[in-house]
């Protein structure tokens, strides 16, 4: 068998199937699990314990598939055109949705192109018992892999970064068991370089390459289930789902390339809508207009919890005031204790 020949074809269907790159790298991640512990140790995974709950499958390959030879790493692009991030994190009316997950969601969408793909590689090569897909969806260190894979390095940020595409894309891996030519890891390029450090809201990258989710917009307004600490709801603005700072921000973000992806344009004017607006959807509204979105994790109360802070850091008009006022009954203890937080931020506007 012609491994690069192979390698040349799959990268080729990758790319029909609507990737923009691919690169293989063996399993091997010592280096990146050193880290890994490191940061555990600290307690920078907040409370993601999922992050520590598979022992050491998320940096042994072999571990999680034990026929699992190469990683081959797959980079999907999805900034949409025309949402305008820096304009509408200005307007602080405003509610500000991470452009990741303005559309369609990406577990969705990049699992079932793998998936094609991993039916491709079995049907052309006889033999292959193992073509698995990853998308963020088990015990899998997809930007040490990345990196390793030749597709960019991790910034200080921790996001993975790219010379041609900077770092708007989507990540998705499939482990197989053909033993195809390895690509050259990624370079770090970011040098001297502290703009994501310093723009950073909430003070969450602590060092060059070290993220405390404790701190993270995106953590917090995500994955946090509980009250968002009151020093950091300041920091948060208008952000109410995620955070893109520290991509705004990167200037390696300047040669990035819009998607042409359908699915992740964004869905019900969610790139420009009012806080307010938002504010006043019922859970039944929220279930209709976050299916198949990404946001349908953080659920209907949390979301509530989010927008309340978002309101609280805006402007004091009769309509934000109104509609806190509104929901100082919800039944939801979590988001009464944001709404009165606002409601108090917003008083003291108007005092002022």
């Amino acid at each position: 068998m012609d491994l690069d020949h192979l390698k040349r074809r799959i990268a080729h269907q990758a790319r029909e199937l609507g990737f923009q790159q691919m690169g293989v790298a063996d399993p091997d991640l010592n280096l990146a699990e050193q880290r890994l512990h490191d940061w555990l140790a600290a307690g920078r995974h907040a409370g993601m314990d999922w992050m520590a709950a598979h022992g050491n499958k998320r940096s042994r390959p072999t571990e999680l598939e034990p026929d699992t030879v190469r990683v081959l790493s797959f980079r999907m692009d999805y900034l949409p055109p025309d949402t305008q991030p820096v304009k509408v994190l200005r307007q602080k009316d405003k509610a500000y949705v991470s452009r990741y997950a303005l559309g369609r969601d990406y577990h969705k969408v990049i699992r079932k192109r793998l998936a094609r793909l991993a039916d491709w590689i079995r049907q052309e090569v006889s033999g292959t018992r193992l073509a698995r897909a990853f998308v963020d969806s088990a015990p899998v260190m997809e930007k040490p892999l990345a990196e390793k894979a030749g597709l960019g390095w991790q910034g200080k940020h921790t996001l993975l970064l790219n010379r041609d595409a900077g770092s708007w894309f989507f990540l998705g891996e499939l482990y197989t068991d053909l033993p195809l030519p390895v690509d050259t890891p990624g370079e770090d390029h970011c040098g001297k370089c502290s703009a994501c450090m310093t723009v950073c809201p909430t003070d969450a990258i602590v060092a060059p390459y070290q993220l405390d989710a404790r701190r993270c917009i995106s953590y917090l307004t995500i994955e946090h289930d509980g009250a968002i600490p009151e020093d950091l709801r300041p920091g948060i603005g208008n952000r109410v789902f995620g955070c893109d700072d520290c991509q705004l921000m990167c200037p390696w973000n300047r040669f990035a390339s819009h998607s042409g992806e359908t699915d992740f344009r964004p869905r019900h004017g969610l790139e420009d809508r009012e806080l307010v607006e938002l504010f006043e959807w019922n859970e039944a509204t929220f279930l209709e207009r976050t299916a198949g979105s990404p946001i349908r994790r953080a659920g209907f109360q949390r979301w509530r919890r989010n927008l309340a802070v978002g309101l609280g850091n805006g402007p004091a008009s009769p309509v934000a005031l109104a509609a806190l006022q509104a929901a100082r009954q919800d039944p939801s203890e979590l988001v009464r204790e944001h709404v009165e937080w606002a409601l108090r931020r917003l008083r003291n506007k108007t005092s002022m």
